[in-house]
Formats: structure tokens, sequence, C-alpha cells
């Protein structure tokens, strides 16, 4: 993930990206890198538009994040639904106690 990291920032700088920037970038970050997955990345990278793939991500982002708070809910209802469960149980078991007591 850091070398896509070093592309983007490489990206938002307005540098070139290649595989001397890239690692130049994560060397300064302390990290050690790895020539193939530097020189893979800038192969990967050849010939995209960063800008339209970022806009074309974070397209796809929104209703991902928009569903979020939809999944939130969900817990709570399931929650809800064996906090019912366990009070049936309760007073079914109420019941029981009556039989022999």
């Amino acid at each position: 993930m850091e070398y896509i990291y070093a592309a983007l920032l490489l990206h938002n700088a307005e540098k070139e990206i290649t595989e001397e920037t890239v690692t130049a970038v994560l060397t300064a970050a302390g990290i050690d890198v790895d020539d193939a997955r530097a020189k893979a990345l800038v192969a990967a990278l050849d010939g995209v538009d960063i800008e339209e793939a970022m806009a074309t991500a974070a397209v796809a982002a929104a209703p991902a994040a928009a569903a979020a708070p939809a999944a939130e809910e969900a817990p709570a209802a399931e929650e809800a639904a064996e906090e019912e469960a366990a009070e049936e149980e309760e007073s079914g078991m109420a019941g029981l106690g009556a039989l022999f007591g």
C-alpha cells in the first residue's frame, strides 16, 4: 500500500512517477524498497489518468458510504430481536416455575 501512497504523493506534488522517484519517496519514509514492486507499480500506472481514476473511485465509494449507516442499523435491530427473544424465554420459564411451585 505504501507504494501506491508514494505514487499519489508524487502525483499530488506534480512530479513524474518513475522507479527512481517512487524509490526515493519510500526510502525517505524509512521503508525498505523492493525494486520489483516499484517497477511493477510504475508499469501499472503507465497510461493511467490518476485524476480520472481517483474521481471514479470517489463516485464508486459514495454508494458504499451511503450504505454504511444502514449497515450500522442492522446490529441494533438484531440486538432488539435478541432482547425480545430473551424476554419471551424468561416469561416462559416463569410459567414453568408455577407448575412446580
